[in-house]
């Protein structure tokens, strides 16, 4: 987990199928999410695999994408080997439904993403629905079908629960039995994930929707593929708990962390898979705090980029990353291979730490800069050794700070009247002893 732990910052990429239609069916579009549009649409198997014969990424670029998460600061790539709509973004023994065989572009952009991914020193993972699939026979169709609480349900019980009680709406969809589906393509593609591209650094799950702990046990048994791949918490609960927590579009309370690994994957915009009409995207400012607020909890932050069906990265995510990247240029120090912060909250700002045998470094990012030119970081007792910001290294002020009571103890720094960055300042803070 070392590795993950130090990375701090990743990308999610949800690229599939549905980008063809980009949230748009028969003229209308369709709510929610980009990457759903089949099961929100309710769009018949049969119609939905046609928009496989206009997915041709023909500008699709493993190196540039590579490219892009490295300057933007990140460590690692997740990308939808296979969503919910089934369709394998690889070449696949195991069904047809796949890049290579249903579509003109004919290539597996996985082995490309992998090859460019070991040239670049950039980690990859896979995210692979391995209950959900509105494609393949069997594939279970909704949350209702989940198998949470029941007392050791065996696969025939599950079977017939999801027949009763799914969210499928053709008859295409249930032609086989979900034991059927998790023999006869989930178990044979994860084991092409495993074994076909090399080091698999991550294995993201995704809805445990009819999900059994014997399904679950059949996934898990391949894992031993790749020694030291790490997993989420979302193939079986509770029973099969990952390596670390997976909150969705949001960063946990401190309240809320139980010293468990957790990381938050989030939208740029509005939507996962690409939608041509989602305009509400998030500032680069909101990203970089969202960033070091993860930090400062301890977490990591995997920030989802999903491509046109072209094979490229939207503007906006672009121009975004770029921001991103810059910040992370002068800044990084403050994200990489740091700790939770050791202080109390701080109203205007976040902390993150790192520990050597010589003292403690701790970086206050500021997001809400003081009047007056005096920052006061309330219970630091410690001996400090210098002060700087971490852009420029330029040495700032300081002076010890008494309060009336003991707890109120700190440090008064000395900083410029006006924010020298304001998408988020770091001071660089540098103690004797731990916290």
């Amino acid at each position: 987990m070392q590795w993950w732990r130090d990375a701090r910052f990743g990308m999610f990429i949800h690229w599939g199928v549905y980008s063809v239609p980009a949230g748009t069916y028969k003229g209308q579009r369709i709510n929610r999410i980009g990457e759903w549009i089949m099961n929100r649409g309710k769009i018949p198997v049969a119609e939905y695999q046609l928009f496989a014969s206009q997915f041709n990424p023909v500008k699709f670029n493993a190196e540039e994408w590579v490219k892009t998460a490295k300057d933007a600061g990140m460590k690692y790539i997740v990308i939808t080997a296979k969503h919910h709509d089934g369709f394998a973004m690889f070449k696949s023994n195991a069904s047809t439904w796949n890049i290579v065989d249903a579509t003109p572009y004919g290539k597996d952009i996985l082995k490309d993403l992998a090859d460019a991914c070991r040239r670049n020193g950039m980690k990859l993972g896979f995210y692979y629905s391995q209950a959900q699939d509105w494609n393949n026979p069997g594939g279970a169709a909704s949350r209702k079908a989940t198998s949470e609480g029941w007392a050791n349900p065996d696969s025939s019980t599950i079977d017939a629960y999801t027949a009763a009680n799914s969210g499928h709406w053709d008859a295409a969809q249930t032609t086989k039995s979900m034991s059927q589906y998790i023999d006869d393509v989930a178990v044979p593609q994860v084991k092409e994930l495993l074994t076909n591209y090399g080091d698999v650094a991550v294995l993201w799950w995704d809805t445990p929707t009819g999900m059994t702990d014997e399904y679950a046990e059949k996934l898990n048994a391949l894992l031993s593929l790749q020694p030291r791949i790490i997993t989420n918490d979302r193939l079986k609960r509770p029973n099969f708990p990952g390596d670390f927590k997976t909150p969705e579009q949001r960063i946990p309370n401190l309240s809320e962390l139980d010293g468990k690994d957790w990381e938050t994957c989030m939208t740029m915009n509005g939507t996962w898979g690409y939608k041509s009409y989602d305009t509400n995207w998030k500032s680069s400012q909101t990203m970089i705090r969202n960033l070091i607020d993860i930090a400062s909890k301890g977490g990591n932050y995997l920030m989802n980029v999903g491509p046109k069906s072209d094979g490229t990265f939207p503007q906006e995510s672009i121009d975004r990353l770029k921001e991103i990247g810059a910040w992370m240029k002068l800044n990084g120090e403050a994200i990489y291979a740091t700790k939770a912060s050791p202080l109390a909250p701080l109203s205007w700002g976040r902390c993150t730490k790192k520990e050597s045998k010589n003292g403690t470094t701790l970086y206050i990012s500021v997001f809400n800069w003081p009047k007056r030119g005096r920052l006061i970081i309330p219970g630091l007792k410690n001996e400090v050794i210098s002060t700087s910001l971490l852009m420029n290294k330029e040495s700032l002020n300081f002076e010890k700070y008494k309060g009336a009571t003991d707890d109120k103890n700190g440090l008064i720094i000395n900083v410029p009247f006006d924010a020298p960055d304001p998408l988020a300042t770091v001071i660089k803070v540098e103690l004797k002893g731990t916290l």
